[in-house]
């Protein structure tokens, strides 16, 4: 921690893990949180599946993407319209597909609070990367089906920044349950 900040409280604490969860309770139906032992693996599941739907929607809104521009002037863009989908499908199947096995953290009857605060908010950052990438591709779908092609390679190579810089994320993903401290 650095100089000049106060330590939080553990009533601050407390208060931030609260309204990370809240955030993620409010946008992935059936989320309930890693507190309790016997909903861990649940909690696990449904995050990933929320993750998985997301990345889906986008890969289905860019293979419209793909349609649209195939039937226009613009076909220059198709060949990376279609690499781009086929990270969207690798990432989708890597989230989906993910296991952690009998790892400790879903284990253990008692999970020290720090790690599932690093759980809530790496989680939180994972369901609002997916929640973007799917907005940002459907953004993309809405320009060309309105005729308007001026950016689209630069928005298919910021995508496939953003896709990959997801992937990367999640799979740290694995490191961060690896590290949660069971008590």
């Amino acid at each position: 921690m650095s100089r000049g900040l106060s330590k939080k409280t553990p009533l601050q604490r407390i208060q931030e893990s609260d309204k990370l969860l809240e955030k993620i309770m409010l946008v992935v139906p059936g989320f309930s949180g890693y507190k309790k032992r016997e909903q861990r693996r649940d909690a696990d599941k449904i995050i990933r599946d929320f993750l998985h739907a997301k990345l889906q929607e986008a890969r289905n809104d860019l293979r419209d993407v793909y349609q649209v521009v195939s039937e226009s002037e613009h076909s220059e863009d198709l060949e990376r319209i279609d690499h781009l989908t086929a990270v969207f499908d690798r990432v989708s199947e890597k989230v989906n597909h993910a296991s952690y096995g009998y790892h400790g953290f879903f284990d253990a009857i008692k999970i020290e609070e720090a790690g599932l605060d690093r759980m809530i908010t790496f989680d939180t950052q994972l369901v609002d990367g997916a929640k973007g990438l799917a907005e940002r591709v459907k953004g993309v779908k809405t320009q060309v089906e309105a005729d308007t092609f001026d950016t689209l390679g630069a928005d298919l190579r910021e995508l496939r920044k953003t896709i990959e810089e997801f992937e990367r994320a999640f799979d740290q993903r694995k490191d961060v349950i690896d590290g949660v401290e069971v008590g």
